[in-house]
């Protein structure tokens, strides 16, 4: 991915795109099963999985807030380290202590 980056390519939906496709996939073998011969085991299996499928998509739904929840702590964290770096600075240049230290 960072190499990506360096080349000014923006893959940060590639996860996404990747879980759409195995979705598709996991469709596409689904009803590419062939049926048993027993109509109640055919329409169990066939809720069974329904079900399965809702399961995953809710299991991506809580993965994807959490990689968003992670990615603003992420930002919080960095704006906050980056202001503490522009405090520190501006007060090396001004000559004036930094709130955070004490003068000694």
């Amino acid at each position: 991915m960072s190499y990506g980056r360096e080349m000014g390519i923006d893959l940060s939906n590639w996860g996404k795109a990747k879980r759409s496709g195995s979705h598709l996939m996991s469709s596409v073998k689904r009803s590419a099963q062939p049926k048993s011969g027993n109509a109640a085991f055919d329409d169990w299996r066939d809720q069974e999985m329904t079900r399965l499928d809702e399961e995953r998509r809710k299991l991506d739904e809580a993965r994807a807030e959490f990689e968003e929840y992670v990615s603003e702590l992420r930002k919080a964290r960095d704006r906050e380290e980056f202001e503490s770096f522009q405090r520190r600075r501006n007060s090396t240049i001004d000559g004036t202590p930094d709130e955070g230290t004490t003068a000694a």
